[in-house]
């Protein structure tokens, strides 16, 4: 017998007759003989729905009172849920983040998970009961209900599967797994059987939006397997029909490159004729940073009169204006010229088989080359290497790659 979570997104729980179709997938698994502890989401369209509603009130609204009415859509879903278990004959009951006492700091819509007390759900999950927990909120040490950002039951899963000692987290969505990228974009992309936590994470951080980044840390952090999985397809978690996302040593065949992630909402800003003095660099970045302002890739150019010098670097497009502002105000960069593009596109190449193989650049610049495509920034780190490339490129540049490293599905 084991002890699985299980965590079910909006769009799995969009109504009520999917709630019914989710809680069947529950029953199976307790017949299967596993302890179930569910997490849910609000049902579709209703978090953006209170959302609206605090907005319209007030635009400036109390960071506190805002997430008092946001949380209450995982609540509602949380209750439903348990009750469609009751009605299968199931012992069901609704839990919410203060009744578990899922500790949370005091950063009011973006909180984060300082601790879980799970003494009273494990008991009950001895008990036989499943344990139906309302995602996306916990309480701060002030007994407020604090949110924990978009996507924020993603975290709240794999964080109860650690608290509770789960042997997997579930997390049903609308795809059935993780894939090599973006089908949309590559109709011949390949689902994976199992990616590592590093991948995933970078994956995730590069604009893949299967899963949450901030779950993928945790359930590597707490060693926790995760797998990604559709609700609308028959076959349960414990049946493994999805990409399971687990140690690197637990995957025996690591491909060189398994994924290809782009992201598109990122903007490029180049400083012209910086002074190319020591400490100019911690003069631009300095004040971004105590501004909140998440800087990316970064490129300096080798000073050609050892006066000035030129500095690329990307930043969130949500955050160009407030980037513009910021330089724009630092003294010792008077003179200089700031330029701008938000017409860019991060292409990333993701693999772990990269540290012991060798010319995985080589293919990317070349593919990219033959068709034309320019780069215009690079990055690179242990398992990935990114290009900022013109956005009007996007789909060619992936499609390209995927092509490049061989990662198409057979027909």
């Amino acid at each position: 017998m084991g002890r699985i979570v299980v965590k079910f997104g909006g769009t799995s729980v969009g109504d009520v007759e999917r709630i019914e179709n989710a809680a069947d997938k529950v029953v199976a698994e307790v017949k299967r003989g596993n302890s179930v502890a569910v997490v849910v989401s609000a049902m579709s369209g209703v978090t953006n729905q209170l959302v609206e509603y605090c907005r319209k009130i007030s635009p400036m609204y109390d960071a506190r009172e805002y997430d008092a009415v946001v949380s209450s859509g995982e609540n509602i879903t949380s209750g439903l849920m348990a009750i469609a278990l009751q009605k299968r004959g199931i012992a069901a009951r609704s839990w919410q983040g203060w009744q578990v006492q899922i500790m949370c700091n005091d950063v009011h819509g973006k909180a984060r998970i300082e601790d879980i007390d799970a003494e009273a759900m494990n008991a009950r999950l001895d008990a036989g009961e499943v344990a139906v927990l309302a995602g996306f909120q916990g309480v701060t040490s002030k007994n407020r209900i604090a949110t924990l950002g978009r996507g924020g039951s993603d975290t709240t899963a794999v964080a109860l599967a650690a608290a509770l000692g789960a042997d997997r987290c579930d997390i049903y969505t609308d795809v059935n797994g993780v894939y090599t990228t973006d089908p949309r974009i590559v109709p011949r992309a390949r689902k994976l059987d199992k990616i590592s936590y590093e991948e995933m994470l970078e994956m995730a951080s590069l604009g893949a939006k299967v899963l949450q980044t901030r779950s993928v840390e945790m359930a590597m952090k707490q060693n926790v397997p995760l797998q990604v999985l559709s609700t609308f397809e028959e076959a349960i978690g414990s049946d493994y029909p999805g990409t399971l996302v687990t140690k690197e040593e637990d995957i025996m065949e690591k491909q060189v490159v398994n994924g290809i992630a782009y992201n598109v909402d990122e903007a490029k800003v180049t400083l012209l004729n910086v002074p190319d003095v020591p400490g100019a660099a911690a003069k631009v970045f300095g004040p971004l940073s105590d501004a909140n302002v998440n800087v990316d890739m970064i490129v300096q150019n080798i000073s050609q009169n050892e006066l000035v010098t030129d500095m690329t670097f990307t930043v969130p497009k949500q955050e160009l204006d407030r980037t513009l502002e910021v330089v724009g105000n630092i003294k010792e960069l008077e003179g200089t010229e700031i330029r701008y593009d938000k017409n860019v596109v991060k292409v990333s190449v993701v693999g772990i088989g990269m540290r012991s193989h060798a010319g995985v650049a080589q293919t990317m610049f070349n593919a990219l080359a033959e068709k034309g495509i320019n780069i215009q920034v690079i990055s690179t780190s242990e398992i990935k290497i990114s290009v900022l490339v013109s956005a009007e490129y996007k789909e060619l540049a992936v499609r390209t790659l995927h092509a490049a490293y061989g990662l198409e599905a057979d027909e």
